[in-house]
């Protein structure tokens, strides 16, 4: 499969091409319906890479702080 950034070119292709007046019913809908699946596979890709952006921003520390509440920072009482 091409990379992110060759499929958002293509898919920026495809919506230039959809906007031609020119073009026949028929190869606008094939257009609309590659660009829909590109779409997705992009949408996929950029969630996943928010997924890593956030397991790095939170770091190691913020799982251990989750799953070890002897370590005194649930403590209800303050």
């Amino acid at each position: 499969m091409k990379n992110f950034e060759q499929r958002l070119e293509r898919l920026e292709s495809l919506g230039e091409k959809i906007r031609s007046p020119e073009l026949p019913l028929e190869e606008a809908l094939k257009s609309f319906e590659e660009g829909i699946k590109l779409a997705r596979s992009l949408e996929k890709d950029l969630e996943k890479a928010e997924g890593r952006v956030e397991i790095l921003l939170n770091g190691p520390e913020d799982k251990a702080e989750s799953k070890d509440p002897e370590l005194g920072l649930f403590d209800a009482e303050g």
